[in-house]
């Protein structure tokens, strides 16, 4: 994920990058070349790379607001006006409007949101 600087209105501030797609094909080429004792951990790998890349991007960035969060210090609810006030410290780019919307986000998507997969 990355914050950037200043935005307008209509501008997103949190971009989503997603590498899984291409690190599960390395992984598929590799498990076809794969010796019998390393295939079972090039299966698992492939397994938890398919599950981040199920996560939707609005989960993704639920996750981001309460990892920004934590870096601030903040506990309680996400949704918050004091988590949006720390949001907007945390990322001093982000307008209002868009801490306000992410922090919406994070709280829709719940706390499980940040939990990592496969654990």
């Amino acid at each position: 994920m990355i914050g950037f600087g200043k935005q307008t209105k209509q501008e997103t501030a949190v971009l989503v990058l997603r590498d899984a797609p291409e690190i599960a094909g390395l992984l598929r080429q590799e498990l076809g070349t794969a010796t019998d004792d390393l295939r079972p951990g090039l299966e698992r790998a492939l397994e938890l790379v398919s599950e981040v890349a199920a996560v939707p991007d609005a989960e993704m960035r639920g996750r981001w607001v309460r990892q920004r969060l934590a870096s601030v210090g903040h506990e309680g609810p996400v949704d918050s006006v004091p988590a949006i006030k720390a949001l907007r410290e945390a990322e001093p780019g982000l307008s209002l409007r868009q801490a306000v919307a992410y922090a919406r986000e994070a709280a829709a998507a719940g706390p499980g949101a940040a939990t990592t997969p496969g654990g």
